[in-house]
């Protein structure tokens, strides 16, 4: 028979899939630090650029680590879910999913507009005649990420810590402070692009806490094994 403890908690997962979202934090905070050195946050900048080849190597490898940076998210978000186990609320899990899935989901678009603008316009380009066409394509880009896919973070952090204060499975100090950040998410980020930064910082700390409460639980549960 199933104790009320056992239908509570899941098996920990593995290792591996238990440090994606560290490897989420660090892909994606790579790849924003390379995009916010080539490419100006102006959403109406020239586009010169594109003639630097440089800085197109540069926004080049930041949208290669894109596919991996969504892939490492979707695993952060299981191990998420596998810390609540049945605890979890479908009100608050529906929405805990559907923004985490937006957010993979303008993240990659984003990085198929910007993908599509490296394509078209070439390092010695004469953009004269297809400016509006760029200025289209950069402007749908950074709505992309950061008006509408920062959001979804934001309301990611947002429920993650509703749930976390709700099951417990979060202290209550971590979970103010994704209150907090998802605040400064939701109002600053189409003023100071910078700010992008904090949602995978935060995911770090998560990451970084689950993994040592999780190596805490091993711990003791082999203690008790050996008494």
């Amino acid at each position: 028979m199933t104790t009320p403890g056992a239908v509570q908690s899941a098996p920990a997962p593995p290792r591996v899939v238990a440090i994606s979202g560290i490897i989420f934090s660090a892909l994606y905070i790579a790849s924003l630090v390379l995009l916010r050195l080539a490419v100006p946050a102006d959403p109406m900048e020239p586009g010169s650029w594109l003639s630097d080849p440089i800085l197109r190597n540069w926004v080049r490898i930041a949208l290669n680590l894109v596919p991996f940076t969504g892939l490492a998210f979707l695993w952060f978000m299981a191990v998420l879910r596998n810390r609540i186990g049945l605890r979890e609320d479908r009100f608050f899990a529906t929405v805990f999913l559907g923004s985490g899935l937006l957010f993979v989901a303008m993240l990659f678009a984003a990085a198929a507009v910007a993908r599509g603008l490296l394509d078209t316009f070439g390092p010695g380009d004469n953009m004269t005649d297809r400016s509006e066409a760029f200025t289209v394509a950069r402007g749908m880009a950074h709505a992309l990420m950061n008006t509408f896919g920062m959001r979804m973070a934001a309301v990611f952090m947002f429920m993650t810590s509703s749930i976390g204060l709700r099951t417990a499975f979060l202290p209550r100090w971590l979970a103010f402070v994704g209150f907090a950040l998802g605040l400064v998410l939701l109002l600053v980020i189409t003023d100071f692009a910078w700010i992008a930064l904090l949602f995978p910082l935060w995911v770090l700390l998560v990451s970084a806490y689950i993994l040592v409460a999780d190596f805490r639980e091993r711990a003791s549960a082999d203690s008790h094994s050996r008494r």
